[in-house]
């Protein structure tokens, strides 16, 4: 038996196409998956633009926010057994999502949601487990009295979909969403928003909300754009987090004076670096899962594509770079 998947064509880097290759076998705390539904994320559209410009020698299997049933396990893998339903966000270092068999190690996997189809469950786990890093590691929320602020920019992505809910479940502090339209704007709400704010007049908003400062920030589109607000807008010994990179370098005056603290937030460092508590994203997608069984967060997702393809992987490559869409993409098969 062989595994059919979806590769960058190195002949030709902006392009897919289909390679068959053995079935591989599970290492020391692998599991075998067969891969049910795969999500599109922004970080699959620039791992591919790299490529194109850098080049290829062998095809690259892309795709890292699958849901899927195990088939086999690792020598030293417990808590997971061939049958069991998964979901997981994937290790960028190792081959992804984009192929009808995965292995994964069992450390960032958790069990699927049973409330979820494999297309909703595929939707979710990369932005969760950004958004709960987020939140709880860099920005330790959950430890802020309900005098406390946070304020969330990028409310209706994926990111910030999920980390609405979140905060408002886990934490008490008043979270803040930024939005530009009233579509998204109510869409903010409906997770759990307490305010939304336009992200254009980020300082004169706020001021009309009675706020000089907010105690924490987390920053999930636009890092450059954005900087010189959220420098002016942290309260002193506030913390901001960022999940997007700067193109340009960031003036860190404002931040020295009032002692104020920038973190950075990375999906993939646990599973890049092999962390000693690289396990604790297999326990944050069961926390998860736990709240979607229990009505607390919706999937993100908006359109499926039927069909392990070149054509339906394009298209979904495609949606994410318009930039257009609220929800996630999902290729099922």
């Amino acid at each position: 038996m062989s595994v059919k998947a979806i590769a960058v064509n190195p002949a030709n880097p902006a392009a897919f196409i289909e390679i068959d290759l053995p079935m591989p076998q599970p290492g020391e705390h692998d599991l075998l998956v067969e891969v049910k539904a795969v999500s599109i994320n922004p970080v699959d559209t620039k791992v591919h633009a790299g490529i194109s410009k850098n080049g290829l020698k062998d095809p690259r299997i892309l795709g890292w926010d699958a849901s899927g049933i195990v088939k086999a396990v690792g020598a030293g893998v417990t808590g997971f057994k061939p049958g069991d339903e998964v979901w997981y966000a994937g290790d960028i270092t190792r081959s992804g999502s984009n192929a009808t068999h995965q292995l994964i190690d069992a450390r960032i996997v958790g069990h699927k949601p049973a409330s979820l189809g494999w297309a909703a469950a595929a939707a979710l786990p990369l932005t969760a487990l950004t958004a709960w890093e987020g939140l709880f590691e860099r920005l330790n929320i959950q430890d802020a009295g309900a005098d406390k602020t946070l304020l969330i920019v990028g409310g209706a992505g994926g990111v910030g979909s999920l980390a609405i809910p979140f905060a408002k479940h886990n934490s008490k502090v008043t979270v803040i969403a930024t939005a530009s339209r009233e579509d998204s704007a109510q869409w903010c709400r409906d997770r759990g928003a307490d305010r939304v704010v336009n992200y254009r007049d980020l300082k004169g908003e706020l001021s009309k909300q009675g706020l000089t400062f907010v105690d924490y920030i987390f920053i999930l589109n636009d890092t450059d754009g954005h900087w010189d607000a959220v420098s002016e807008l942290i309260a002193p010994q506030g913390h901001i987090c960022s999940i997007v990179e700067n193109e340009h370098p960031l003036n860190q005056d404002k931040l020295k004076s009032k002692s104020a603290a920038l973190h950075w937030e990375f999906m993939y460092t646990r599973s890049m670096y092999q962390t000693a508590d690289m396990a604790r994203q297999g326990e944050i997608l069961s926390e998860v899962a736990k709240l979607v069984d229990n009505g607390v967060v919706e999937s993100s997702l908006s359109e499926t594509l039927h069909g392990l393809s070149v054509e339906s992987i394009t298209e979904a490559h495609r949606k994410v770079l318009e930039g257009h869409m609220r929800g996630k993409v999902v290729v099922e098969y």
